[in-house]
């Protein structure tokens, strides 16, 4: 898992939200602070700017009111205006400029400006608001000389109810400004010191919350790896312990799901790598996610080379499947795999996986090899076949023969005799086939005995091909390749005998005239082999491994006009495997043929001289 940084940690988050709180905070009460502050040191300043002023205003309404005569020793009433406000010249330093003017305008008392005396104002719209409307003006502006701001108040003076003139104050007001900007300037030097203790307290407070959160994230990563050894530390009762407590509760129950988990998935995966099928699943969209090893053999596919693939598409069922689902209604398929060299069949069922809402979620198929089955399948119907075949054929010549004799040829001393012979022998066929078959049915069955008992071989194939000899035709000879030896070997005796027979009796039926037959022996290594070599028409070569399949004929005409069943060598080849030997043949076309079979010898014992 990446590693999260710093700047995109829950800790600086909650470093930046404490101090964007406090921040917050301090920018609503500066302010609200500030404009309080400022408010009251400007009321303070005007209402000071006022007192005097009233004061300044009565003197010079007393003033204004005095009458005064013609006589030279009588002061003029810029004389009296000029002594008054030279008393508040020398008295404040609150005014800046103060001058007064009289109803026309003229200025008959200033502070500072003495050229200003006796002379008319022009440009004072206070002036002429008090003078005009008797109203008091004021306004805050900065001086034009020093920059500073200054308080300009105009207000009329009356004569009772007349304006007889107006008073004209500046007052600066530049140090009321500057004190709340040095306000202003600690308490952001006051606002910068709380943020840095903040952030401090937001460290340690963000480290304290998010140290239990961070252990849980290693914890997760650890825990994703499949390792439920460690567990997180938990530092309270707060809802941060409670989480950590129900963290190492989810650990626990996570440890015991995955146990349980990672047991069924070996028992599953035991299973499947034991099963004798094949066992493929896919997903939802029909591609392969899973096949055992007996399915790869199957279908003679890896998994790494059909992961993913369609399993319409490795099953061979493009043309007969168009959707998956229809596979849950047939259930099962037999599919052919088969090529130019092998047969080969695979049987497929089909069982639907659907998720919690019944939705189709993939499907299991089970796999399996039915060739043998239904090569078992297809010689049990050609054993039924040939047998009722086999079994028509003399039934049919003697229903034949029989209604003949009914209809009268019994009388016929010529005809009589002859069908009633053919009769007979048809009659023997069948229980030769009958015995045969019942002798083939014994020996499939798994209960059958073996009379074994320990003879020296050699003297016993004598015995069998003096027999032959002695009723042999004149134009067939034996030749005998049988060494002069003791072998002793446990063996069924008769069965072993039927066996020579069935291919002694062959060989004899296809020699030609003046053909020689060959029995031959020859001791090998663990096993003895005999073969019997004749100079018949021979094989071809694609139907030699055939003549030991039950019913086969290779020259089904000769074989039935000579009496042969076509069970013989069928029977020769279940007697032999019995003894845990091996039979086969060898032939071609034109040069007779020779059929060999080994039976296994006795091992020897250490130490006993045997």
């Amino acid at each position: 898992m990446k590693r999260v940084s710093f700047y995109q940690s829950i800790r600086l988050k909650i470093i930046i939200i404490l101090t964007l709180f406090l921040l917050l905070a301090f920018l609503v009460i500066g302010t609200y602070f500030t404009q309080e502050l400022e408010q009251s040191l400007k009321n303070n300043f005007i209402n000071n700017v006022e007192e005097r002023m009233e004061l300044l205003e009565t003197n010079l309404a007393d003033a204004f009111a005095k009458e005064r005569s013609e006589d030279d020793d009588t002061p003029t009433l810029q004389d009296d205006v000029q002594s008054i406000v030279n008393r508040y010249r020398y008295t404040t330093g609150l005014f800046s400029d103060l001058f007064v003017v009289d109803s026309q305008m003229r200025v008959i008392g200033t502070k500072s400006d003495y050229e200003r005396l006796g002379k008319r104002t022009k440009g004072y719209q206070g002036i002429n608001i008090a003078l005009q409307y008797d109203q008091t003006d004021q306004q805050i502006m900065r001086n034009q000389y020093t920059d500073d701001r200054v308080l300009v108040r105009t207000v009329p003076v009356k004569d009772g109810d007349a304006v007889v003139g107006a008073i004209r104050v500046e007052a600066s007001i530049e140090e009321v400004y500057n004190q709340v900007e040095s306000t202003n300037q600690i308490f952001l030097n006051g606002m910068i010191l709380a943020i840095l203790v903040s952030v401090i307290l937001g460290i340690l407070v963000a480290r304290s919350i998010t140290k239990p959160i961070t252990e849980m994230r290693k914890q997760a990563m650890i825990m994703a790896t499949g390792n439920f050894s460690k567990k997180v530390n938990v530092y309270g009762t707060d809802e941060i312990g409670q989480l950590a407590m129900t963290f190492n509760e989810m650990n626990d129950r996570l440890k015991q799901a995955n146990q349980s988990t990672e047991e069924e998935r070996r028992k599953l995966s035991s299973v499947l790598s034991n099963m004798s099928d094949g066992v493929m699943a896919t997903d939802e969209h029909g591609r392969i996610s899973l096949m055992n090893e007996p399915a790869a053999r199957l279908i003679g596919q890896s998994f790494h080379d059909v992961k993913g693939k369609p399993l319409a598409e490795v099953l061979l069922l493009e043309e007969n499947i168009v959707d998956l689902k229809e596979l849950e209604e047939t259930g099962s398929l037999t599919i052919d795999f088969s090529n130019e060299d092998q047969f080969f069949l695979l049987k497929a069922n089909f069982s639907i996986v659907q998720d919690q809402n019944e939705m189709f979620n993939g499907l299991i198929t089970v796999i399996s090899d039915v060739t043998e089955e239904e090569k078992v399948e297809r010689e049990r119907r050609e054993f039924v076949s040939n047998v009722s075949h086999e079994l028509r054929t003399p039934l049919t010549t003697m229903r034949s023969y029989l209604e003949t004799l009914s209809d009268g040829a019994w009388e016929d001393e010529e005809l009589a005799p002859y069908f009633l012979q053919v009769t007979q022998n048809e009659t023997e066929r069948m229980i030769r086939l009958v015995n045969d078959l019942l002798q083939l049915s014994r020996m499939d069955q798994t209960d059958n005995t073996m009379n074994m008992q320990q003879v020296n071989v050699i003297p016993f194939f004598h015995d069998i091909v003096d027999r032959f000899e002695m009723n042999k035709s004149d134009n067939i000879s034996f030749k005998r390749n049988i060494p002069n030896d003791t072998v002793m070997m446990w063996l069924d005796t008769d069965k072993i005998t039927q066996v020579v027979d069935n291919i002694l009796s062959n060989a004899m039926k296809y020699s030609p005239e003046g053909g020689t037959i060959t029995f031959q022996v020859e001791k090998q290594a663990h096993r003895l082999k005999v073969s019997i070599i004749d100079e018949g028409l021979g094989i071809a070569q694609e139907k030699v491994d055939k003549i030991f399949d039950r019913f086969y004929r290779v020259d089904k005409a000769r074989s039935r006009q000579l009496g042969g069943t076509g069970l013989g060598l069928a029977i020769s080849k279940e007697i032999v495997e019995s003894h845990s030997g091996h039979i086969w043949a060898e032939s071609q076309e034109g040069q007779g043929t020779t059929i060999s079979f080994t039976l296994p010898l006795p091992v020897r014992k250490r130490g006993n001289g045997q």
